[in-house]
C-alpha cells in the first residue's frame, strides 16, 4: 500500500509540473530522466499557483495542512501563490452529505431526525480532516457539527510513513540533516495528527481553552455539548463572526483593526506563557471576529485539533529569550541558548552574541511590512548551523504557531510592531514568575505538600537512624557544625522557624 501511495505522489507531482522543485538537488537530479516519460500527462495550462493548490488537494490532508501554513506567510512567497493557497483553509472539496449522515446515524444509533431538530446537509466548511454542518438541537440551541472524513485515518497513516522515508532522505542528502532532527520532528507531528483524528480529544481541548479564557474580553471559545460528542463527531455552540482574513468586512463592521492585531499578539503570548497550552493551528480559516453586540472586536477560536503544550522549564527559557531579545540584550540570548542546552556547552558566548546581533538588529523598530522574515529566518538558520544549535522537536508547534501569528498580524496591520506590543506583557509576566509575587504564588501552590511532609520529618529521621545510619548521621552533623559558626547555625534555625510559620499561615489562608 505504501508503494502505491508513493507512486501516486510522484504521479501528482509530475501531472502538475512540480518535479522541477522536488528533483532539483544534484544527488537526485538523475531521476528526472526516467520520470520524463510521464511528461505527456502534465497539466500545465493553469497558473502555477492553481496547479500547486490542486496538487496539494490531490495529495491529501498532510499536504493540505502544509499549504495552509504557507498561506499565512505572504512575506515568504509571491502574492499569487499565497492567495491561492488561502483557499485551502476552508474550501477543501467536501465529502458527500450522504456519507456524513451515515456517519452520524452510525454514531448515535438512531435516525438523524431523532437526534437533531434540524440538520443542514450542505456543509458550511470543509477542511482536510473533517467538515462542518450547521444544526439545531431538540431544545432549539444552534450548533455546529464536525464530522471526521471517512477513511482519513488510513490515508494519514500512509502519508506519515512516507514522511518518515523523506526524513531519512533529508539526513542522507544534506549534511545538516541530522542536526535538524527530521525524524523527531515528524514523530512529534504524528502525535498531534493522532490527536486531531480523535474529535473527543479535540472537544476536551476546546473546553480547556474556554476555561482558560472564561473571563477574557479578547477571546471567545464555543461551548462543547458532550452528550452529542464522540471520537468521530463533535457538536459545539454555533458562533457568529467574520473570518479574520476579511479585513475590509471587519472595517465595514466598525472593528478597530490595529487594536485587533495587537490583541492577537497578546492572546498568543497569554496562551503560551501564562497557560502553557496554546492553539497551534491558527490559520485564518480557524479564526473569526465577533462584529456585533457587546462582543464586537473579540476573537473567536475554532478547530482545536492541534494544541501545543509547554513545560514550566520551556516557558521560562522562552520568556528569557524573548525578553532579552526585545531589550536587545543579545548576550543574554546567547547565554540562555547555552544554559538550556539548545547550543553546545563549549560555545563561546561572545561569538554567538555577535552572530545573533548581526541577524536581529536590522529588523528592530520596523513595522511588519518592512521586515523580510524570509531573509531573517535564512540568516538565523545559517547562524544555528555555524554554532551547532539543534532543532527542539517539542517547540516545532510553537514555531509553526508563531509563523501563523506573524502572518495574521501582517494581513491585519502591516504597521504592527510585534516587539513593542509583546515586550510589556512579557515583562509583567516575568515579574509574576520570578519576583515576590511569583515566590508567594509558588508557596501557595506547594504549601499543602509542605504541610503534609513537615510533621513526618521526626518520624522519618527516627526511622533513618534506627536502620543503622546513626554513625553516618553523627559524622555528617559533626562536619556541618565544624563548617558553620554557632551564630550562623542559630540564624538558620530561626529562618527555618519563620519559614515554617509562613507555610502554616499560607495553608490557613487557603483553607478559609
Amino acid at each position: 500500500m505504501r508503494l502505491f501511495r508513493l507512486i501516486k505522489i510522484v504521479f501528482v507531482v509530475l501531472r502538475f509540473g512540480l518535479d522541477e522543485f522536488l528533483f532539483a538537488h544534484e544527488r537526485v537530479r538523475w531521476m528526472r530522466v526516467p520520470l520524463n516519460i510521464l511528461l505527456f500527462l502534465r497539466n500545465t495550462d493553469k497558473p502555477r499557483a492553481v496547479r500547486l493548490r490542486l496538487a496539494l488537494e490531490a495529495l491529501g490532508p498532510i499536504f493540505v495542512k502544509f499549504g495552509q501554513m504557507l498561506s499565512t506567510r505572504r512575506d515568504l512567497m509571491p502574492t499569487d501563490i499565497a492567495d491561492e493557497l488561502a483557499k485551502l483553509q476552508d474550501q477543501v472539496p467536501p465529502f458527500p452529505s450522504a456519507q456524513a449522515v451515515a456517519v452520524l446515524e452510525a454514531v448515535y444509533g438512531k435516525p438523524l431526525d431523532e437526534v437533531f431538530n434540524s440538520f443542514d446537509e450542505t456543509p458550511v466548511a470543509s477542511a482536510s480532516v473533517a467538515q462542518v454542518h450547521f444544526a439545531a438541537l431538540p431544545d432549539g440551541r444552534e450548533v455546529a457539527v464536525k464530522i471526521l472524513r471517512p477513511g482519513i485515518t488510513g490515508i494519514i497513516a500512509h502519508d506519515v510513513a512516507l514522511l518518515k522515508v523523506a526524513a531519512d532522505l533529508i539526513e542522507w542528502l544534506w549534511a545538516d540533516g541530522r542536526r535538524l532532527k527530521p525524524r523527531e520532528v515528524i514523530h512529534e507531528f504524528e502525535k498531534h495528527l493522532e490527536d486531531e483524528l480523535d474529535l473527543m480529544r479535540e472537544a476536551a481541548n476546546g473546553s480547556q481553552l474556554r476555561r482558560n479564557f472564561a473571563r477574557s474580553p479578547l477571546l471567545r471559545v464555543p461551548e462543547m455539548y458532550w452528550d452529542y460528542c464522540s471520537t468521530q463527531v463533535m457538536v459545539m455552540e454555533r458562533m457568529y463572526g467574520i473570518p479574520v482574513s476579511q479585513v475590509s468586512a471587519l472595517r465595514a463592521a466598525g472593528v478597530d483593526i490595529p487594536r485587533l492585531a495587537a490583541n492577537g499578539v497578546e492572546i498568543f503570548y497569554t496562551q503560551v506563557f501564562r497557560d502553557g497550552f496554546f492553539h497551534a493551528d491558527m490559520h485564518p480559516g480557524n479564526v473569526q471576529v465577533a462584529a456585533n453586540g457587546p462582543n464586537g472586536g473579540q476573537y473567536i477560536a475554532l478547530d482545536f485539533g492541534i494544541m501545543g503544550t509547554l513545560t514550566d522549564a520551556d516557558k521560562r527559557y522562552l520568556a528569557q529569550n524573548f525578553i532579552a531579545f526585545f531589550r536587545r540584550d543579545y548576550r543574554r540570548v546567547a547565554e540562555v541558548h547555552i544554559e538550556s542546552g539548545w547550543a553546545p556547552k563549549d560555545t563561546r558566548v561572545d561569538e554567538l552574541e555577535s552572530a545573533i546581533r548581526a541577524v536581529c538588529e536590522p529588523i528592530f523598530d520596523k513595522p511588519l511590512r518592512e521586515v523580510s522574515f524570509g531573509r531573517v529566518l535564512l540568516r538565523l538558520f545559517q547562524t544555528s548551523r555555524r554554532f551547532g544549535i539543534e532543532v527542539q522537536p517539542q517547540l516545532v508547534l510553537l514555531q509553526k504557531t508563531l509563523l501563523n501569528v506573524e502572518g495574521l498580524g501582517l494581513q491585519l496591520d502591516p504597521e504592527l510592531d510585534l516587539w513593542k506590543t509583546a515586550k510589556p506583557w512579557l515583562e509583567s509576566w516575568m515579574k509574576d514568575q520570578v519576583g515576590w509575587r511569583g515566590f508567594v504564588k509558588s508557596l501557595r501552590v506547594e504549601a499543602p505538600n509542605y504541610a503534609f511532609v513537615i510533621p513526618q520529618l521526626p518520624r522519618l529521621l527516627h526511622r533513618y537512624l534506627a536502620d543503622g545510619n546513626a554513625d553516618r548521621s553523627d559524622e555528617l552533623l559533626h562536619k556541618i557544625l565544624q563548617q558553620h559558626k554557632r551564630y550562623n547555625t542559630l540564624l538558620t534555625l530561626i529562618s527555618l522557624m519563620i519559614f515554617g510559620l509562613l507555610i502554616v499561615a499560607i495553608v490557613a489562608f487557603n483553607m478559609r
